[in-house]
């Protein structure tokens, strides 16, 4: 049977004891996510009589009831299989990943994803923001970008003679700041930013044509890495002192983009071999609305899974060079996007 008392309903087709607000909606765009209750003008502007077909929102961890007849006699299910709240494939991808309090997981992929956990979002017109799935109490945030690995792909072909060992070898010879040279490279056009091209700029923020192969790929990296915190700052992220940084995706093995990632962050870096993160985080947050709710804190719901490993640590004198760097290359994008608009 499942769980009775909280938010928990009771028997089938019940609706939980009471309604809460929470998670479901939040990536609707037809949530105050602050105040965690249906937004009555965006439901206006969509459809008529929208609320009543939507039901109020509700804890994510609630159970809802039991699977209806229908699943039963279809599928074989147990009658008494009871129901959790749903949620989308990205925050049930930060369930799985167990980000916790301040945490970050980032995705190395074809397009690089960062999830971030926040406590005061402060939500702008790029990324998303969205109830926390674990924790009604705080938000997570999800920016894409579409120039991943693609793009260091083609950087790799161009001035690492298509090796990965080289390309490491041009990252490991360089100095961390790159020697105030700084890189824009979008081969595609951007979500965040929104422009296209390659831009680079000296010391002395004049644009330039060309860098040498080692600093074009030093260029790359740090100016992926500087993006990423840049906007995720815009969206209320900080770093804290417990912060981690959960890595996935193909570019994670790769241990001196990293520590790139590492020393433009100010975090240390964990990997993760969690496969299918969507698909494992469903079944945690099912597991958390059985084992007790809101009563239970998502961190005993995932204590005994497998423990991330330590990839990186911020190199002594990270947090001066980059203090001083992201200030430059926040205005550089604008000068660029300034420019963009200008034509």
């Amino acid at each position: 049977m499942p769980p009775t008392g909280g938010c928990r309903g009771r028997g089938p087709g019940a609706q939980p004891t009471h309604w809460l607000p929470g998670l479901r909606g939040s990536g609707m765009n037809l949530l105050q996510i602050q105040d965690k209750v249906w937004s009555q003008a965006c439901l206006l502007a969509c459809a008529p009589n929208l609320e009543e077909k939507l039901g109020p929102p509700v804890l994510p961890c609630s159970v809802l009831g039991n699977i209806s007849s229908y699943y039963v006699q279809r599928y074989g299910f147990s009658p008494e299989c009871p129901l959790v709240t749903f949620t989308g494939d990205n925050p049930a991808s930060l369930a799985g990943m167990r980000l916790d309090e301040g945490d970050i997981a980032v995705s190395l992929g074809t397009s690089d994803t960062l999830f971030l956990w926040l406590q005061e979002p402060t939500p702008a017109l790029e990324g998303h923001i969205f109830c926390n799935p674990v924790d009604p109490r705080h938000y997570m945030a999800l920016l894409c970008f579409k120039n991943g690995s693609l793009m260091r792909e083609k950087i790799r072909d161009e001035s690492a003679s298509g090796s990965w060992r080289e390309f490491s070898k041009a990252l490991q010879s360089t100095e961390m700041g790159n020697g105030g040279n700084l890189g824009f490279y979008f081969d595609v056009m951007e979500i965040t930013p929104e422009m296209s091209g390659r831009h680079r700029f000296n010391a002395e923020n004049q644009e330039v044509a060309a860098f040498p192969g080692d600093v074009e790929i030093r260029a790359l990296i740090e100016g992926q890495f500087m993006a990423k915190r840049i906007h995720a700052e815009s969206l209320g992220y900080q770093v804290m002192p417990k912060t981690k940084i959960l890595a996935t995706g193909g570019a994670s093995h790769n241990a001196d983009i990293l520590q790139v990632l590492a020393d433009v962050f100010g975090a240390s870096v964990y990997i993760t071999d969690t496969a299918s993160s969507a698909c494992v985080g469903s079944a945690y947050r099912a597991f958390h609305g059985l084992a007790g709710g809101v009563d239970m804190p998502f961190s005993e719901v995932v204590k005994s899974a497998p423990k991330a490993r330590l990839a990186a640590t911020p190199n002594p004198g990270a947090a001066q060079v980059y203090q001083a760097l992201l200030p430059r290359y926040a205005k550089l994008e604008q000068r660029i996007l300034s420019q963009k608009q200008s034509l």
